[in-house]
């Protein structure tokens, strides 16, 4: 089964950790990979889980009143469901999406402009000299496997979005051997972790003013985050592996049967991998495109549109949200 688990050797270029060069912002490094090896520090603890606890309908709305002041105030708008339905508004006036377009790689001012219309689009060798790109399972293995990781196991498809859902907390090191050793129908992934010791082989582009830390996905082929959409402005970027992603627009969701998580995330029960037009009949409705993301590609998904990514070999990815208003409401 280790073969299953090895990144394409196109990136596969070096084992090794090295110092590294600085890069500007706004261009591919120009690097060896690097980092502090963290196989020499004690693991960073993971931080607790959020206790779900039960509260009154009344102390339940003032927390959640309190949380979207708190999400307006970041994202430089009056109200979090004001921002929600101009964004859909926006997004009912776009030409009809049919494939997602892609470009070759992108400074600030050309994404910008070009983001402000609205429509997801991938740029072509935004990472491929990034150190991360150099990493293979066996550096993650060597480097990296004493980092503490949690894990979404279980059915983790229709739990998405639940605060409860199953996980598991391990090393890098455990997650990379269970995965081998029991992959499964739908194989534990390690999904949206912030692993900061990776930060540092990552150059990011300064695109948006203000973003949120680097989030990190690593799993095998099988893993899955099922349909829903953020109401941030995002970024993501293949580092290795490929992974096929579904987007409809934001105000496409009347099709979509969308069940709010927490006011910027909502979930959809709709599978466009598997789709059951039986039980989601509206969703035919629905204008979803898919593309499949390769190694060094990144992908602009503006806020609101509802996306699917599931890993069709063994993978690696990051992204990073936007902290701000979004980039389709800029003129407004």
């Amino acid at each position: 089964m280790r073969a299953a688990l090895q990144a394409p050797a196109t990136v596969a270029r070096s084992a090794t950790i090295a110092p590294m060069k600085q890069a500007t912002p706004d261009s591919p490094a120009d690097a060896t990979p690097s980092a502090t090896d963290a196989s020499q520090h004690s693991a960073r603890a993971l931080p607790p889980r959020p206790a779900v606890a039960a509260l009154s309908p009344e102390e339940a709305a003032a927390r959640r009143q309190d949380k979207e002041q708190r999400d307006a105030r970041i994202r430089g708008v009056d109200s979090i469901a004001a921002m929600r339905d101009a964004i859909r508004q926006a997004s009912a006036g776009l030409p009809v999406l049919t494939a997602i377009p892609r470009l070759g790689p992108m400074k600030t001012a050309a994404f910008r402009q070009r983001a402000a219309a609205g429509l997801p689009f991938i740029m072509t060798g935004m990472a491929t000299r990034w150190p991360l790109s150099a990493l293979t399972v066996a550096t993650l293995r060597a480097h990296f496997g004493t980092l503490a990781v949690r894990a979404r196991v279980g059915d983790y498809i229709n739990t998405a979005f639940a605060p409860d859902r199953a996980m598991q907390d391990m090393r890098l090191l455990d997650y990379l051997d269970l995965v081998e050793r029991e992959p499964g129908e739908l194989p534990p992934y390690l999904g949206n972790l912030e692993l900061r010791e990776l930060n540092a082989l990552c150059h990011w582009p300064n695109f948006f003013d203000k973003m949120g830390p680097p989030r990190f996905w690593i799993g095998p082929a099988g893993t899955v985050t099922p349909l829903h959409c953020d109401y941030d402005d995002n970024v993501f970027t293949q580092i290795w592996g490929s992974k096929r992603i579904w987007v409809a627009p934001p105000h496409h969701d009347q099709y979509l049967y969308p069940k709010e998580a927490n006011a910027i995330l909502f979930g959809s029960p709709f599978d466009p991998d598997h789709p059951d037009l039986e039980r989601f009949p509206l969703a035919r409705q629905a204008a979803l495109v898919d593309c499949v993301m390769q190694p060094g590609e990144m992908l602009y998904l503006p806020a609101g549109w509802y996306h699917q990514v599931s890993s069709l070999s063994f993978s690696l990815s990051c992204n990073r949200w936007a902290r701000g208003r979004p980039l389709v409401l800029a003129g407004s």
